[in-house]
């Protein structure tokens, strides 16, 4: 199989996948939802973590607290959709002026085992001089996605020498509060991202 054919298959197992994803957003938690952003995002979804970030300390997500933060589950060795969607944030927050300084931008890794904080270290400020990249134990990692309601999963392919990763691909854009304000699907422009969290703000204000 050459690569083009297997990286297709990748991507339509990952929006198979991410679909599946989607409907438990809808479905897990009927009780209370909130519309926001184009989606319905449950509030059930989400909440605090602590992992390790990529100079070894360990971070908080208390360190948002009354500002923003656009949260991208992905690793490193991702092929493409990876470094587009931390691409996609990194140009969302410059448009966004001088009201982008209260945005943090942060991939959390899920594949802790490759993604160790010197690799992270090498790899996040290739996106934006502010990107936060975290990691943690297996354990960790699995907590922090279950909570956020993030497929993924291993997938070994004889074609390569490093395993892939399917995942699921949203954003989450965490607000002041620490809860969701709203969840952007893979390929959603960076200025309908920029647009958006400014109206959060100022809603804010």
């Amino acid at each position: 199989m050459n690569r083009k054919l297997h990286i297709g298959i990748v991507l339509l197992v990952v929006a198979v996948f991410g679909f599946g994803a989607w409907l438990n957003f809808h479905g897990d938690e009927p009780a209370e939802s909130t519309p926001v952003a184009g989606m319905v995002v449950n509030v059930g979804i989400g909440g605090p973590f602590e992992l390790t970030d990529h100079t070894g300390a360990r971070f908080s997500s208390e360190s948002f607290a009354g500002n923003y933060a656009l949260v991208y589950f992905g690793y490193t060795f991702c092929p493409d959709i990876c470094p587009t969607e931390l691409g996609q944030m990194a140009i969302a927050i410059d448009e966004l002026g001088d009201d982008g300084a209260r945005v943090s931008p942060v991939m959390i890794t899920i594949d802790p085992k490759r993604d160790t904080p010197e690799v992270l270290s090498e790899y996040v400020p290739l996106f934006h001089e502010r990107l936060i990249g975290l990691t943690g134990s297996e354990e960790e990692i699995r907590a922090v996605a279950t909570r956020y309601r993030v497929f993924y999963q291993r997938f070994d392919d004889p074609n390569y020498t490093e395993y892939l990763m399917d995942h699921s691909s949203f954003v989450y854009l965490i607000g002041p509060d620490g809860t969701i304000a709203a969840m952007f699907r893979y390929g959603t422009p960076p200025e309908e991202m920029a647009s958006t969290i400014r109206q959060h703000m100022k809603a804010q204000s």
